[in-house]
């Protein structure tokens, strides 16, 4: 019989391994450009580019300079990369700074020279540079309605495209007529380079009037001169055609599916069969929950449509639209509603996280869920569907004890989802 310590230690090795997998050191290096006649100059934001400088400083030979932004405590020590940290989700004014900076040190360069541009999730805001007449308590406020609206990440990167600066092609902009190579570790269900960071150095076909669709479907509420930018679309981005764009190339060196694809690895070797469902799920974490809960009972129940012992994974980025005033993230939204909708079934445990090591606003991953969590709350006093819709999913987990905390993994490939069905009655 698998005992949950069991059934956990397998999960967290799972999600071990899907970090590991995306780490900098082991994808960066098969991408690296030849060296060019001129400079090589090297940026980047986001929460794994410090870890993505110090992969391309220990394999790079020749001469080297830049400046990367990444998450307040992401840092690691580079010898010749300067390394900055800054606010995120909600950009300050160390990012405003950085943005800046960034952008000043690839104005002046010549077509001899190449820009090593290094994006992974999170540059959105640790990257912001507002167009001119919106300031950064503007770009602030905006972040965090989008980010309570329900807004896809899709729908949310294509407003920040339209409001800045640096993002939707724009820094690639400024670097012509150097080469320009970007490195992007994806983060976005669908892994497009457009909203990857917001594709600072990527062409974007969206519009203003995209983004101004946005905002009236999520009923945000826009200062009259930040409307004003999209209504009279002069914040329009760089298009994918444009000249300026001519010598940019991307690639995209890590992925959900590469993580997925390891977890499934572990699990095999634990001897449970794994499926990957989907590598790019978006929806409310509360209702991909339900469904994930139905599909588990399925297969527990009637062993469609895998046979039980059985491991279901999947990523993407699931949404939370906030209407209490819990601790958050969406990780273990999605966990509190599977455990209600599968109502203690036997045999059946989860553990869902984000790869970052950072699930909404806490310092934590995510958590693990068993078959008497529920169980174990109701002894506590804790009712589980109060703490759901108080949107309280960290509360919940840290009093049971069963939050998973990895620090910062200095990757990001979203959200990570597992649930092992081990086919064992009560």
């Amino acid at each position: 019989m698998t005992t949950p310590q069991q059934a956990r230690q397998l999960l967290e090795k799972m999600f071990r391994a899907a970090i590991e997998a995306t780490q900098p050191a082991h994808c960066i290096p098969p991408f690296l450009p030849e060296a060019p006649r001129g400079r090589l100059v090297v940026i980047g934001a986001g929460k794994a580019s410090a870890a993505m400088a110090r992969a391309v400083e220990d394999n790079w030979p020749g001469e080297l300079s830049g400046l990367v932004v990444t998450r307040y405590g992401y840092g690691v020590p580079c010898r010749r990369i300067e390394i900055v940290e800054a606010a995120h989700p909600v950009p300050d004014a160390a990012s405003l700074a950085a943005a800046g900076r960034i952008r000043e040190l690839v104005g002046d360069l010549s077509a001899d020279d190449t820009v090593l541009c290094l994006i992974s999730g999170g540059g959105s805001a640790l990257l912001a540079l507002p167009l001119p007449g919106i300031t950064l308590e503007d770009k602030q406020a905006v972040n965090r309605a989008l980010l309570k609206s329900g807004a896809s990440i899709g729908e949310i990167n294509c407003v920040r495209r339209h409001l800045s600066a640096i993002k939707g092609g724009r820094l690639a902009a400024v670097c012509h007529p150097a080469r320009v190579v970007t490195l992007l570790i994806s983060d976005v269900p669908g892994d497009n380079p457009c909203d990857i960071a917001s594709g600072p150095t990527v062409g974007d076909a969206t519009s203003c009037a995209d983004a101004l669709a946005i905002v009236r479907r999520y009923g945000i509420d826009l200062a009259p001169h930040v409307r004003e930018i999209l209504e009279s679309g002069s914040g329009e981005s760089i298009k994918p055609d444009d000249p300026l764009l001519a010598r940019c190339s991307t690639h995209i060196v890590a992925t959900p599916q590469l993580a997925l694809e390891a977890a499934a690895v572990v699990a095999a070797e634990g001897g449970y069969p794994a499926h990957i469902l989907g590598d790019s799920i978006e929806g409310e974490a509360a209702d991909v929950g339900k469904v994930m809960a139905g599909m588990a009972l399925q297969v527990a129940r009637h062993g469609q449509p895998f046979k039980s012992p059985c491991i279901l994974l999947s990523g993407g980025e699931t949404t939370v639209t906030v209407r209490g005033d819990g601790r958050g993230g969406r990780n273990v939204e999605f966990l509190l509603a599977l455990g209600l909708a599968l109502q203690g079934q036997a045999g059946v445990h989860a553990l869902a996280g984000d790869t970052d090591g950072v699930d909404g606003l806490e310092e934590v991953a995510g958590a693990y869920l068993a078959p008497d969590s529920l169980q174990r709350a109701w002894a506590l006093g804790i009712r589980p569907k109060d703490s759901l819709d108080a949107n309280d999913g960290h509360g919940f987990f840290g009093a049971l004890g069963d939050s998973v905390v990895t620090g910062p993994t200095l990757t990001n490939v979203n959200d990570f989802r597992a649930i092992l069905i081990t086919g064992e009655a009560a």
